[in-house]
């Protein structure tokens, strides 16, 4: 790995970091796209953090470092852990001061570390998310993914609301991890969140910058999408309960949390589409109304299990 932390042109290092399990075509693709940058090669490194993969993901890894070996490191979690923990032992090992984050099957354009390192430094920034777009695969344009595309990572709204980025389009200088701490490894889900809350409370400034567009496939399988509405409902009790003066939320019994979405805001929302039809629309309806009975299970299942805590 190269221990150059910039060049005669006062760039800043740039530490890449790319937790994976179990998804050797993502992180492929990932690192495919991670290794293209335009931003020169003595001036970033690549983290990438095998979770214990019991599939060919380590294997995918350790070509690109034979390919990379001044760019690209693969770092392994003996045990699988969350996310969090993977995150951190990247933070463990990563040298440079601006940490950008990416999850595996995510892609990035070649100017991607070229922007994001030029905003940081132009406007000194310490947290920023980026846009992310979802992409319909050939093949795969589902009404799932018609839907996904739609609500996909509203990560502006993320921002000015809940006060955090989603860990796999987030960039943050390292002094805001020497002055806050890393992300909490006890945290199975919303590691990201409580991050980014106790950013917001240390006094640091988070931007969005829509005008850095990471990529991440649509989840094409209902089966899929109703699961990751469960997560989020179990993340979102699971954070509750784990800090509820931080992140008090409305009771499991609340009706809103089992009425339909109101029509006249899923209308103005899928309207700024084109090309979806009347009856699409009424089937991609019925996917956000069984997403939000999954994030109302998945809560219940968080506190009835409680597991605890």
């Amino acid at each position: 790995m190269s221990s150059v932390h910039g060049s005669a042109t006062e760039r800043p290092f740039v530490s890449v970091i790319v937790p994976a399990y179990n998804d050797e075509e993502g992180i492929r693709r990932t690192l495919e796209s991670v290794t293209a940058q335009t931003y020169p090669n003595e001036c970033y490194e690549v983290l990438a953090i095998d979770n214990n993969s019991t599939d060919d993901t380590k294997a995918v890894i350790r070509g690109f470092c034979e390919q990379y070996p001044q760019t690209v490191e693969l770092l392994v979690e003996e045990q699988k852990q969350g996310p969090p923990a993977a995150r951190n032992k990247g933070l463990e090992h990563a040298s440079g001061s601006i940490i950008a984050f990416i999850d595996a099957d995510m892609t990035v354009d070649e100017t991607w570390l070229e922007s994001l390192a030029d905003t940081m430094q132009r406007n000194e920034w310490d947290y920023m998310g980026c846009n992310v777009e979802i992409t319909l695969e050939d093949g795969r344009e589902t009404l799932t993914g018609k839907y996904n595309q739609i609500f996909g990572f509203p990560m502006k709204k993320y921002i000015e609301n809940a006060q955090f980025a989603g860990t796999g389009c987030l960039v943050v200088r390292r002094t805001v991890f020497d002055e806050v701490g890393v992300f909490d490894s006890r945290l199975e889900f919303s590691g990201d969140r409580e991050f980014g809350d106790r950013v917001y409370r240390a006094g640091f400034d988070q931007h969005f910058q829509p005008d850095i567009t990471m990529y991440h496939p649509a989840r094409a399988s209902l089966r899929d999408m109703l699961a990751k509405s469960f997560r989020n409902g179990r993340a979102q009790t699971y954070l509750t309960e784990y800090d509820p003066d931080r992140f008090g939320r409305r009771s499991i019994a609340h009706p809103r949390n089992y009425l339909p979405l109101h029509p006249s805001y899923f209308y103005k929302k899928v309207n700024r589409e084109t090309g979806i039809a009347t009856h699409e629309m009424v089937l991609i309806y019925l996917i956000a109304y069984l997403s939000k009975l999954c994030v109302a299970a998945g809560r219940i299942y968080e506190r009835v299990t409680d597991r605890g805590r």
